[in-house]
């Protein structure tokens, strides 16, 4: 009984960190704001924020470690007879799914890095990761291809920046509307003319392209553009700080 209860207080401790780190930083800045302030709100020790968050950086970020865990779970649980490119497209589908469970915290944080300099700068190492896991699965499945690596890198590439419109497009609009259906959409839009969810093959601009024209990106993001396992059944389970979302990239932000 001493541990569940010692267990169950984790988590609320963490919880209670970031609740009094964004009261304060909303009431008076991001840098105004010191460890002490947040400590002292949320009534714990300072050795207590540091046991869970490196830095004060961290607190904005509370989940993102967890989610490219999770993340690299997913893509690590794929079959050999998974198309590769659907999979990295799920991934991040399931990363818009973990911001659209608690849209106001995601759109304050969003306002809140569009402010300080230093949070944009954190996002993007968190972006790096981010894409260099979805290269990293797919790196590993094309292994055997002798364009195996640049054709991973270009499609992590697309998949991230489709992500990243449909994810600020959403924070603009202050969590209005879909999320979900923007990132299907977002993806969609990398399927050439013709191929794109719902086109039913080959359209007549696919038919009439000449040797040497170029589609906007490689045919295999057009492929996984199109497909979808459901990522949330395989994540069933995982843990997460309640109330709480997690980035993927949004261009030059997190998403993940």
């Amino acid at each position: 009984m001493g541990t569940a209860s010692t267990n169950s207080t984790k988590p609320a401790m963490r919880d209670s960190l970031i609740a009094a780190a964004f009261q304060l930083f909303l009431e008076r800045g991001y840098e105004q704001t010191t460890v002490d302030d947040i400590v002292t709100l949320a009534g714990v020790g300072r050795r207590s924020f540091f046991r869970y968050f490196p830095s004060k950086e961290d607190v904005v970020f509370p989940d993102h470690e967890q989610c490219l865990a999770d993340m690299t779970r997913f893509l690590a649980a794929s079959a050999d007879s998974d198309d590769p490119v659907a999979r990295v497209c799920d991934a991040a589908r399931l990363v818009m799914r973990m911001y659209a469970e608690n849209p106001d915290f995601s759109v304050q944080r969003y306002r809140l890095t569009r402010e300080v300099t230093g949070l944009r700068t954190y996002e993007l190492s968190v972006v790096w990761r981010y894409e260099k896991t979805l290269g990293d699965y797919l790196r590993t499945r094309w292994a055997d291809r002798r364009d195996g690596t640049l054709r991973a890198n270009v499609v992590a590439a697309a998949v991230v920046a489709a992500h990243n419109h449909a994810l600020r497009h959403w924070l603009r609009s202050g969590g209005e509307g879909d999320p979900l259906a923007e990132v299907d959409g977002a993806l969609g839009s990398c399927a050439p003319p013709g191929r794109r969810r719902g086109g039913g093959g080959a359209g007549r601009g696919d038919r009439g392209r000449r040797r040497g024209d170029h589609q906007a990106v490689h045919p295999d993001v057009a492929r996984g553009a199109r497909g979808g396992v459901e990522p949330r059944r395989e994540l069933r389970g995982h843990r997460r700080a309640p109330g709480f979302s997690v980035s993927l990239i949004e261009g030059t932000q997190v998403f993940i």
